[in-house]
């Protein structure tokens, strides 16, 4: 095991480079197998959610071969296991995405249910009600859902809740199904309308991607293509929350400024600069930081990937802030771990209120899930002392060398032995 140490109380100068959309990558990959052919993915983020879903591909089947760094190629004309191994899939959220494209290619799909980061349910009941209203018979069987279906017939799919999940899920299944589709209340997040660009590089007919009402006239067959993975919004996010939390000058590069438009605004009525480019924004921040109030929405709102990191940058504003959660019922399990560094939080349901402090005081603590990790980077960089973080295999999930990038700012972080970081811990 390893953790991260960080030494708080530098600010953060230079420029860092965005690198592709995890969001988009764990869905377009699986995505590439409807297909049946060879396909080209380009600009694919250095995470391990990635390397899970390669891993499970290939032991489905296919060939995988990477071409350089961040492209592979993906040939699933020889796949022909309907069967996702449940120990990998049982440990990865986006496993589900795999029921749509199965079934989309084979009509027959077994995937275990999703795994990931636990901070609330993660019903698919949405998902389902989908396979079935395009044809398919869908049961849950030892922790499998299992899909089947003779044929799948286009149909209109009204969603009850945005569900950015479902949405994908019903895209990929509806794409070789005959007949129209209409998705109606549909999830609108960047990587939603990447997925439908990608799937109409390789021939399919998907129109509305980025509304509420996504229209998909299936395809006979689907072919191969070259095609690029947009920037990541919440990486990019997350290190402008990081420069306006710790003070500095950084360039945020290779990145899709309307996308970020949300948290820029939120950035600047905090107290920082945000200044946008074609392909990269700058953030600054010389001046003391104010309270203000957050509510987290889907797309274009602010997203609920971004809600703990904003949390650490409020817990240190002038003032009492505001942070509500509309979209998780538990995404606030980060919290303890901010109030034992000195943090003022009280939490009631999804409402959290933050009455900001001087300063945060470096101690261990632990990533509860993804983007809890990436919160606790930001808060052991505005920190006093040293700062132990546990369990960062969450934070390798999402954030590709997330170590050099800061270091390259400025700020002093080291990935470590877990020995080691308890050496240092108790000779502190």
């Amino acid at each position: 095991m390893e953790n991260f140490v960080i030494n708080g109380g530098h600010e953060l100068f230079g420029d860092v480079n965005i690198s592709g959309a995890k969001n988009a990558a764990v869905a377009i990959i699986p995505a590439a197998i409807l297909a049946n052919d060879v396909v080209r993915i380009e600009n694919i983020p250095k995470i391990s959610d990635v390397s899970l879903i390669i891993k499970i591909l290939d032991c489905m089947g296919a060939t995988v071969k990477m071409i350089n760094s961040d492209t592979i190629e993906i040939d699933s004309q020889a796949l022909r296991n309907k069967s996702v191994p449940y120990e990998l899939a049982s440990h990865f959220r986006a496993s589900y995405y795999l029921i749509g494209t199965m079934l989309g290619r084979f009509k027959n799909a077994e995937v275990a249910m999703p795994g990931g980061c636990d901070f609330g349910t993660r019903p698919i009941d949405l998902h389902i009600k989908g396979f079935k209203m395009l044809g398919a018979d869908v049961d849950i069987v030892n922790g499998m859902v299992c899909a089947k279906a003779e044929k799948l017939v286009g149909t209109s799919i009204y969603m009850d809740n945005v569900s950015v999940g479902a949405t994908i899920n019903v895209m990929l299944a509806a794409v070789l199904a005959r007949g129209l589709t209409v998705i109606e209340n549909a999830a609108k997040e960047p990587h939603i309308v990447d997925l439908a660009n990608f799937l109409n590089s390789m021939g399919a007919d998907v129109r509305g991607a980025g509304t509420d009402v996504i229209k998909i006239r299936g395809a006979e067959k689907l072919h191969g293509c070259t095609y690029s993975i947009i920037p990541d919004q919440i990486e990019a996010g997350t290190y402008m929350v990081a420069a306006a939390a710790c003070g500095g000058d950084v360039l945020v590069k290779n990145v899709i400024p309307k996308h970020l438009e949300s948290i820029s605004a939120k950035l600047i009525e905090a107290g920082a600069e945000v200044i946008e480019y074609d392909d990269a924004v700058r953030v600054t921040r010389y001046k003391a930081l104010n309270k203000c109030n957050v509510k987290t929405m889907p797309h274009p709102g602010f997203p609920t990937d971004m809600q703990p990191q904003m949390a650490v940058l409020l817990s240190v504003a002038h003032g009492t802030s505001l942070l509500s959660e509309s979209v998780w019922d538990n995404r606030f399990q980060y919290v303890g771990q901010l109030t034992r560094m000195g943090a003022n939080i009280q939490v009631d349901g999804k409402l959290a209120v933050i009455d900001g402090v001087d300063e945060l005081s470096g101690v261990k603590v632990k990533a509860t899930d993804l983007r809890a990790g990436a919160a606790m980077i930001i808060a052991g960089l505005i920190a006093k002392g040293e700062t132990v973080i546990e369990d960062i295999q969450y934070i390798d999930r999402g954030y590709e060398d997330v170590v050099q990038k800061f270091a390259a700012l400025g700020a002093d972080i080291k990935r470590i032995k877990t020995t080691e970081a308890e050496s240092i811990v108790n000779a502190g």
